[in-house]
């Protein structure tokens, strides 16, 4: 037998937010699933990590920060905890390092330890946009990452064309957030909506700016389309710090409005709606595995638009469309983001029409490129490091 196989295999994850410490706190679980426990799992983590057993090496709270206001105050110290992350790889010499999301933090590590310990095996559980823009990034990024545990179905054949570099498609988290069959029918009876009553999903974003852009936008779209749809409900999810600015915008509205708060609820209207109109980000790709037909907006400022119309190096903001690689949700930017036009694309997605058949179609093709009803992302994860020992 191998000298590896005669001892405890040791893994080091390091995360840098909370983001990253649920995925990590996933990860762990399932690493001790796969070993029957026989496995030394080490590094820095938040309370979901340190929940399935970690003992962080320093508070993952140290690093959490985001923006030049919090980043510069703290930078000493961030970077005090590159090097002492790293330095604990070096002493530690763990049979796998695995930097999961938080790239401006994680990467410094695997870089450190790749130039003083390049024996030791480094993966990469979420990959930084380097598709999106910068993809240059890719090839640097293989000069010290040996594998990358990807989320989006399409980064594999990305990472090899660019930079030669292993990558290993294990599935996005969202795929653990589709509704359970059934939720939409127990939240339509919950709220005495009928079976056939048209329920339109209204995500103005989780940021404050985000919310003040497109919260009246959204509001006006609800309305014109409640004008020529008999019974027409919206329901919003929200989360604490933007329900003041929503149920300040609603209070105007003339539509019956549902608000959601909590988790569970989210998914259930997400079973239940007919169709959505949805601020662009993470939230496409639930409402696509969820099968909800939607229409994706957004607003900038203008400066701020320039600089990424000049970066971006992708056909569209919607990863949806990235992963189906055709314009399947429409979206609309800037100044395209108007009441009337997006009006007129959600109307068709809200009644049994070709647009609505075609957008349901598309969105049963993506669960089955995001391989919806396989193994956990989690655990697809756990595999992909546990196959490069």
């Amino acid at each position: 037998m191998s000298e590896l196989a005669l001892r405890i295999p040791h893994i080091m994850l390091v995360a840098g937010e909370p983001s990253g410490d649920v995925l990590g706190g996933e990860l762990m679980e399932a690493l001790m699933s796969e070993t029957g426990g026989n496995i030394r799992i080490s590094g820095v983590g938040g309370p979901h990590m340190i929940a399935h057993g970690l003992s962080s090496i320093y508070p993952m709270s140290d690093t959490s920060v985001m923006g030049p206001r919090e980043v510069i105050p703290r930078l000493p110290l961030i970077l005090r905890r590159v090097r002492e992350a790293a330095d604990f790889a070096i002493a530690q010499k763990p049979d796998v390092l695995v930097i999961i999301d938080s790239p401006d933090f994680t990467h410094r590590v695997a870089k450190r330890v790749a130039k003083r310990a390049p024996d030791i095996k480094i993966a990469n559980y979420v990959s930084p946009s380097v598709w999106a823009w910068r993809q240059g990034r890719a090839k640097s990024m293989a000069k010290y990452i040996d594998r990358v545990l990807a989320l989006l179905p399409f980064e594999p054949d990305f990472f090899r064309a660019q930079a030669h570099l292993d990558c290993i498609y294990v599935g996005h988290p969202a795929i653990e957030r589709v509704p359970a069959e059934g939720e939409g029918g127990r939240f339509r009876a919950l709220h005495n909506l009928a079976a056939d009553t048209p329920l339109l999903l209204v995500l103005p974003g989780s940021r404050t700016n985000e919310v003040k852009r497109l919260i009246h936008i959204f509001g006006d779209v609800a309305q014109r389309l409640a004008a020529d749809t008999p019974n027409l409900t919206v329901v919003i999810p929200t989360v604490p710090h933007v329900r003041h600015l929503v149920e300040t915008a609603i209070a105007k509205w003339s539509v019956p409005v549902i608000l959601v708060h909590e988790e569970m609820e989210k998914r259930a209207a997400f079973d239940a709606a007919t169709a959505a109109l949805a601020a662009s980000g993470t939230v496409a790709l639930e409402l696509g595995l969820a099968r909800v037909p939607m229409v994706i907006a957004y607003k900038i400022d203008l400066a701020a638009a320039y600089v990424v119309s000049r970066l971006l190096k992708v056909p569209s903001v919607v990863v949806v469309n990235l992963i189906l690689d055709r314009p399947s949700v429409r979206e609309f930017l800037q100044l395209d983001a108007t009441a009337p036009k997006l009006t007129e694309a959600l109307r068709p997605l809200l009644s049994d029409t070709p647009e609505r058949a075609r957008a349901k179609s598309d969105l049963e093709e993506l669960r089955t490129l995001m391989g919806v009803g396989g193994p956990r992302p989690s655990l697809r994860a756990a595999r992909a490091v546990l196959e490069m020992l």
